[in-house]
């Protein structure tokens, strides 16, 4: 007998609805609706672990300099395409310090979230030569850079890195890229959704692949400074945010304002390209873009093209951060860190009712804790598992989703999980698991 807490008729009524006939396939989108749903027609507040949202208040030191900005008029006056010079200035020196790594400031390039900065870039390096018609995913990752390039109509093609890990990484990565067809090399780093960091070993091998197959690495630094296991905050002094840009010229960075500042809402980011590949001519560009240089066509054929420029005011909100980052008055990695307080308390909950970790090892060492983490349970696959969640009140989404090949996993965000709220997850994951075990 199931003593679920949401009822399982309307539970598969739901499902239904929605047109899913495996959770483990379902989107993340499809999942939040979903709950949107059930939480509404059920009134039991779910604990949401399905969407990486920000869980902290944005810093004032952001939102008071767009204030500033909207009440000076700059909501009147389109923003130049390449962006506010305050923006570029500072995002050049925030990589500078916590990267330790050169970019001209004109190199800087404000996009509407790092999903536009993705797009743009997956959109540019599928058209650089023609006999390189395919981008490849070191998976696990975010899913809807999947969707971008099935909405431009590019190929892709992905491994899951999880039996990959070391110097293995090197003969994966030469299978794929001998043969040919490869134009560049897309990862996050922390990693979403298994949060498992690269090490630098494996950075130098991405670098030396790169550069012997003249291919581009796209890194995803959207935890940027997130691998709490070490102390990142220090201005202009290591350690540093780790990067392949210390091995390759052929790089592009996104850093965006959505989670290490938590200003999701204003869409803001910046693009950040290696000075040797913004200046860089591809003869093929000419045919579709009217013009040869990366730089050039990524900011006034592209991102021209999709949104004229970024939100005025969000960049001087983003400037703001940067500048108060690089004149150490604002550790913003200290204001994140909240994230790896949940991880860890969230982590032993599951553990102490019998789930697994997924991905819990960075080659020998313990995994960090942070925005991320993956779950399983004995016996069930991720679909099944899901279910079993959602019927407690509690969501997730499938590792599947994210080109990962444990599809008895889920992922799991703490963000939105508050200490206070705790205590109730802890009781329904008990319920789950006495549930499961009295069947």
């Amino acid at each position: 007998m199931n003593n679920t807490l949401i009822d399982i008729n309307l539970l598969n009524e739901e499902i239904g609805k929605f047109g899913i006939k495996d959770l483990n396939n379902a989107s993340i989108r499809e999942i939040v609706g979903l709950v949107n749903n059930l939480q509404e027609k059920t009134g039991v507040k779910f604990f949401r672990m399905e969407m990486g949202v920000p869980g902290l208040n944005p810093p004032e030191i952001g939102t008071n300099a767009e204030i500033e900005a909207l009440k000076r008029g700059v909501a009147s006056a389109y923003p130049m395409v390449n962006g506010i010079k305050d923006l570029k200035t500072e995002a050049s020196k925030f990589i500078k310090n916590f990267m330790g790594i050169d970019i001209d400031s004109e190199s800087c390039i404000p996009t509407s979230g790092a999903m536009q900065g993705t797009y743009a870039t997956f959109l540019l390096c599928s058209n650089l030569d023609k006999k390189r018609d395919t981008a490849l995913f070191i998976d696990p990752g975010f899913p809807v850079q999947k969707q971008q390039f099935a909405v431009m109509g590019h190929k892709f093609a992905s491994f899951d890195v999880y039996n990959y890990r070391g110097n293995a990484l090197r003969d994966k990565l030469e299978s794929y890229l001998s043969q040919g067809n490869i134009n560049s090399i897309i990862y996050s780093n922390p990693n979403n959704p298994s949060w498992i960091c690269f090490t630098e070993e494996e950075l130098k091998i991405i670098g030396d692949i790169a550069n012997k197959y003249d291919v581009i690495v796209i890194e995803d630094l959207a935890y940027f400074g997130m691998d709490f296991r070490k102390d990142l905050y220090h201005p202009g002094k290591p350690p540093y945010q780790a990067s392949v840009a210390n091995y390759t010229d052929n790089y592009v960075l996104l850093i965006s304002g959505s989670k290490i500042f938590s200003y999701a809402g204003q869409r803001i980011a910046v693009t950040a390209i290696s000075d040797k590949l913004y200046n860089r001519a591809y003869p093929n560009l000419n045919e579709r873009f009217n013009c040869d240089k990366f730089g050039y066509t990524f900011v006034l054929r592209i991102i021209y093209s999709l949104s004229s420029g970024v939100s005025h005011s969000a960049q001087y909100a983003l400037a703001a951060m940067f500048k108060a980052a690089n004149e150490n008055r604002f550790n913003f990695i200290d204001e994140v860190k909240e994230y790896e307080k949940r991880a860890i308390i969230m982590k032993k909950m599951f553990i102490n009712n019998g789930f697994k970790i997924v991905y819990d090892k960075d080659i020998d060492l313990e995994l960090a804790d942070g925005f991320y983490f993956t779950i399983s349970y004995p016996g069930l696959n991720g679909g099944e598992l899901l279910k079993q969640l959602l019927s407690f009140g509690i969501s997730a989404i499938s590792l599947l989703n994210t080109g990962s090949t444990r599809d008895e996993g889920l992922r799991a965000c703490v963000s939105q999980i508050k200490t206070e709220d705790m205590q109730e997850l802890e009781k329904r994951l008990n319920m789950m698991t006495t549930n499961i075990n009295n069947r």
